[in-house]
């Protein structure tokens, strides 16, 4: 982070710290509570009722994390490479690598249909809250609260599952003073269509990644499906190719993560100084780990490729988010907001009481600590397979209230696909992985550790990893099957040694999981009563945290200035061209063979990235941009380093989101992937 920018933060933070409505561009607003007046004020648009149904509609979450939109009436979806490289590495093989080479399916025939992957659309929004908080009636302790609360919410999401056959899930808001129940149309037959090689849609390179200028061709399209045949849709994102003007109107519709703009100061200490600090220490050892595994060969590194791609894609976002809450004007900002919202609160006799939520808070922290670095799982698909097999069946004895809210009725068709997805899975791979898990797991306990000794069985970590895979069945998801089909007794009596390790660490996983949620409980209703406090003192003109549920955001496009340049709001594809001549002989800013050939070819004053002041964080990649008349203008795929502080505060002065162009990727389609006639039908 430059100095320029840590300057800047702390005069704007300082000077708005007392704010008492969302700044500047501010918000990732609920679709059922947008800020029509504040719109009306500040860009004379009045988003009316259709509008906002339409692009609701036409917006689509991505079961892997991250979104996307509908782009055609046959069905297609817009999202970005990053988000489908899941997809696109599951469908990959030695022969066909389709993560290097990229993909075009020329009918429909050739589209290759994704092993595993879940398309979400948001039919329906219902307020539960009153009914949610009937059923936690003061005085419980945490655990029973939690329980409680739990089975009021899988019994709310299982009525209605069974009432309209849609996915539900009941959404936790505002810190745990509102609950929504949000039901989705799932797609689950969804094929790939076309894909752009890996250097050009990440091109750059992790030197490029959070950065601007930005030149790259993040984005992939898919299909989907009902009953065999692309689907029918009513609710698409029509097409705009002309160029974006500077300061025009725009708006995001996606599912921005998780954000902490609602945490004290000492809930932001303990991420400044414990939890990112520890998740930093683990991406940076998943990092070599994955990199030594490449090292073996051109297949490994094919095989660890995407995973090492996200790993250093976090790396970087974390680190970045570190250093915004490392800058003292951060917290200092964020003190003085407190400092004074508890004065207030103190001088309102009715409100006083709700004082002791920020001491609560804080009491939380030091406990969450504690827990930070016990490990009850280990990050390996076939341990994870192993770990779910063995939870489902002994949640599926219970009723369906008391069960954990991931295995309850209302999940379970999600839960199935996920657990018998055939996409491959490679032994030399998960022993990699797994060894390494397991040897964190030794350092964390030390050798002498009952559960650790239990764990290895007389052998070192790798040895113990590589006899656990060796001996495993459940690579074969015929074998899973029958295990979820015999249900708890099959499990109980199985041999598999990766099931039985699951067993062994089932009693810490839930004693943990129990800590954490009673945890979890008691910050629900600490921040309850933050926002009880916050709304009589500041007023209610304000959107609660994200959840990786569907929000829209709005912003401008405009430019910034960093370390005394002026950094123009877009790029074109001559720079493309031009940055891969000015990088010359560094790998990451190789394009493809297909770009250089068909270069002649190639509109270079077409527009090809751009930034906007749209309000996003991770989640968001692969959301449509649209313009005032709901159009698609661009592909949300990254912000820039400085808006990497959006999870816990919120700035414009510099912090930007970055697109791809919707004219460029048309343009592309055409003259660079000979596709004249997808292109086309885009927006159709």
């Amino acid at each position: 982070m430059s100095p320029l920018f840590s300057s800047l933060v702390f005069t704007i933070f300082f000077a708005l710290s007392a704010c008492t409505i969302c700044r500047a561009d501010e918000g990732m607003w609920l679709f059922n509570d947008l800020p029509a007046e504040r719109l009306q004020q500040r860009y004379q648009f009045e988003p009316g009722q259709a509008w906002v149904d339409h692009l609701r509609l036409s917006s689509v979450r991505f079961n892997v994390g991250g979104s996307g939109s509908f782009v055609s009436s046959d069905g297609l979806v817009l999202t970005n490479h990053h988000v489908a490289s899941d997809t696109l590495y599951k469908l990959s093989t030695a022969e066909r690598n389709i993560m290097d080479d990229g993909f075009l399916a020329e009918r429909y025939e050739d589209e290759l249909r994704a092993p595993d992957l879940e398309l979400n659309q948001l039919v329906a929004i219902v307020d539960v809250t009153e009914r949610v908080q009937a059923a936690v009636p003061e005085g419980l302790d945490a655990d029973a609260a939690a329980a409680a609360r739990r089975a009021v919410m899988v019994a709310i999401e299982k009525e209605s599952l069974d009432e309209t056959g849609f996915r539900s899930d009941v959404v936790t808001l505002f810190g745990g003073a509102a609950y929504h129940l949000y039901r989705y149309k799932k797609y689950t037959d969804v094929r790939l269509v076309w894909a752009p090689e890996t250097a050009i849609a990440f091109f750059g390179g992790d030197a490029d990644n959070f950065e601007y200028p930005r030149y790259c061709m993040d984005a992939t399209l898919m299909r989907v499906y009902e009953d065999g045949q692309p689907a029918k849709l009513e609710h698409f994102l029509r097409w705009r190719d002309t160029a974006l003007t500077e300061d025009e109107l725009v708006f995001v519709s996606g599912h921005p993560g998780r954000t902490q703009r609602m945490f004290t100061v000492d809930a932001l200490k303990f991420l400044r100084d414990q939890r990112i600090p520890f998740v930093l220490d683990y991406l940076r050892r998943k990092e070599i780990m994955l990199q030594q595994y490449g090292l073996q060969g051109r297949e490994q590194r094919r095989r660890g490729r995407d995973e090492l791609f996200g790993i250093q894609n976090a790396r970087k976002a974390y680190t970045g988010m570190l250093a915004g809450l490392q800058d003292p004007a951060t917290i200092f900002s964020k003190q003085t907001a407190e400092t004074e919202l508890l004065a207030a609160v103190a001088n309102d006799p009715s409100l006083a009481p709700l004082a002791a939520a920020w001491s609560k808070i804080s009491e939380i922290q030091a406990q969450k600590a504690a827990l930070l670095r016990q490990t009850t799982s280990f990050r390996s698909r076939l341990y994870e397979i192993a770990e779910t097999l063995n939870l489902m069946a002994e949640e599926d004895a219970k009723p369906n209230e008391q069960r954990l809210r991931e295995y309850a009725q209302a999940g379970r068709e999600s839960l199935l696909q996920d657990l018998l997805s055939e996409a491959p899975i490679y032994d030399d791979l998960e022993r990699a992985k797994l060894s390494d898990e397991i040897a964190r797991l030794v350092e964390q306990r030390g050798g002498d550790d009952e559960l650790v000794v239990e764990i290895l069985a007389g052998k070192g970590p790798r040895p113990r990893a590589t006899e656990l895979i060796a001996e495993t069945e459940l690579a074969d998801v015929a074998k899973r099957q029958a295990l979820v089909d015999a249900g708890q007794s099959a499990v109980h009596a199985s041999t598999d040694p990766m099931i039985q390790l699951a067993r062994l660490m089932e009693p810490h996983y839930r004693q943990l999981r129990q800590q954490r949620e009673a945890l979890e409980e008691q910050e629900r209703q600490a921040y309850t009563q933050i926002t009880q406090a916050t709304n009589a003192i500041r007023g209610t003109d304000t959107y609660p945290d994200a959840t990786f549920t569907l929000r829209l955001a709005f912003g401008t496009v405009r430019g910034y200035h960093q370390d005394g340049q002026w950094i123009a709001p877009w790029t074109n594809l001559a720079g493309t061209y031009q940055h891969a001549e000015s990088h010359a002989g560094q790998e990451d800013f190789d394009l493809p063979a297909r770009w250089l050939k068909k270069r002649p070819n190639v509109d270079g004053q077409v527009q090809m990235n751009f930034v906007c002041t749209a309000d996003i964080i991770g989640g968001n990649s692969g959301s449509p941009v649209v313009d005032r008349e709901g159009k698609l203008v661009g592909l949300i795929f990254d912000g820039n380093i400085q808006s990497l502080t959006n999870d816990y505060v919120f700035s414009d002065q510099q912090g930007r989101a970055v697109s791809v162009a919707a004219a460029a990727i048309r343009e592309v389609l055409r003259s660079v992937y000979q596709a004249p006639e997808l292109a086309d039908s885009l927006g159709r």
